[in-house]
């Protein structure tokens, strides 16, 4: 585990600016993985963040004895962090979601195209994003993870972004922010103001989401896995709002409708009958499992889907297949193969 961690080996500064002589650098940084996840996939909308913030780590590290604690070593790592996301998204076209970029389309497979010049969102894990603390303070944080907050958040330039987070999710003071990008307070209130207007335009709304993954009803997700395995329409019928949307990155096809969901599933998406479908925990603050399809010889199961749902009044409103299983699957602890 600390080979990931290099600056965990080097004991010339173990235990540098700690008021313990017990608690080391790596103690003291390790503390701030999770926020600082959660804020780099803010602001990069993809698993890029955890790369942002081992990157951050390792220049925390490597700058530790130029640290002169005349900032908190929070605001200085965050200033690493940003400056780290700044320099990620340089010359990058912002990330989004299929319905970001055109209306829903018929289910027929002439319309299930990919677009190799767009960059999708991708989700996170909570585990990887979500500090144990106040259940309050976590169900505020799971809301700025869900997907269509953090895509709405990718219409804002990097900079204005990272106002807006560390302004209005992060609840930092006009003045910190201002330090913390060497610029005045009236440039960030500016700014600010500027993504409001944005966000006002294209961020969802929140009003009928879950409080929390644990708020979920964990019936209706048991009847899911049991529904979806066996395929079972009418099952699913039930659980499914009849106004429900799919959507199954990296293409751009996505599907207004419950209606038109099974069209899809029992048409060009019917190889999905008979998948396994595992639980893996919640992945931007929503269910989330990963889907595994039969192999063709019958002897495995392959990887599908990591499968992301939505939760409204009772029902799934939001079905989010993402498919580029070899990245993602690792990442959320999930087997690239199952027994049959």
């Amino acid at each position: 585990m600390q080979d990931n961690f290099p600056w965990a080996r080097a004991p010339s500064i173990e235990r540098v600016h700690s008021l313990s002589p017990e608690v080391t650098v790596a103690d003291r940084l390790e503390r701030h993985r999770a926020e600082l996840t959660a804020y780099c996939y803010r602001m990069l909308g993809s698993l890029d963040a955890e790369d942002a913030v081992q990157e951050t780590m390792l220049r925390a590290w490597r700058g530790i004895d130029g640290f002169e604690g005349r900032s908190a070593l929070r605001s200085w790592l965050y200033r690493i962090a940003t400056n780290v996301c700044l320099d990620m998204l340089e010359g990058r076209k912002r990330r989004a979601r299929p319905m970001d970029l055109g209306p829903a389309r018929e289910p027929v497979l002439e319309n299930l195209n990919a677009r190799p010049e767009v960059t999708w969102i991708e989700p996170v894990p909570d585990a990887a994003a979500l500090e144990v603390g106040d259940p309050a303070e976590v169900a505020v944080a799971r809301e700025t993870l869900r997907l269509a907050f953090v895509a709405a958040l990718q219409h804002l330039p990097p900079r204005q972004r990272a106002v807006f987070i560390l302004r209005e999710v992060l609840r930092w003071q006009a003045a910190e922010v201002a330090e913390l990008l060497d610029t005045s307070v009236a440039s960030v209130n500016s700014a600010l103001q500027r993504a409001r207007a944005t966000l006002t335009a294209v961020a969802p709304d929140t009003s009928t989401a879950p409080a929390s993954v644990e708020a979920a009803d964990a019936d209706l997700l048991a009847r899911y896995v049991d529904a979806f395995e066996r395929y079972d329409m009418d099952a699913l019928t039930e659980l499914i709002h009849e106004d429900a949307v799919q959507s199954m990155p990296p293409f751009a096809l996505w599907l207004a409708g419950r209606e038109d969901i099974f069209t899809w599933w029992l048409g060009p998406g019917i190889g999905c009958r008979g998948s396994r479908v595992v639980p893996v925990g919640p992945a931007n603050g929503a269910p989330a499992f990963g889907q595994y399809k039969p192999s063709e010889d019958g002897r495995r199961y392959e990887p599908w889907a990591l499968q992301v749902l939505e939760l409204r009044d009772g029902r799934i409103g939001e079905l989010t297949f993402f498919l580029d299983t070899r990245r993602i699957f690792p990442r959320f602890g999930l087997p690239l193969e199952l027994d049959a």
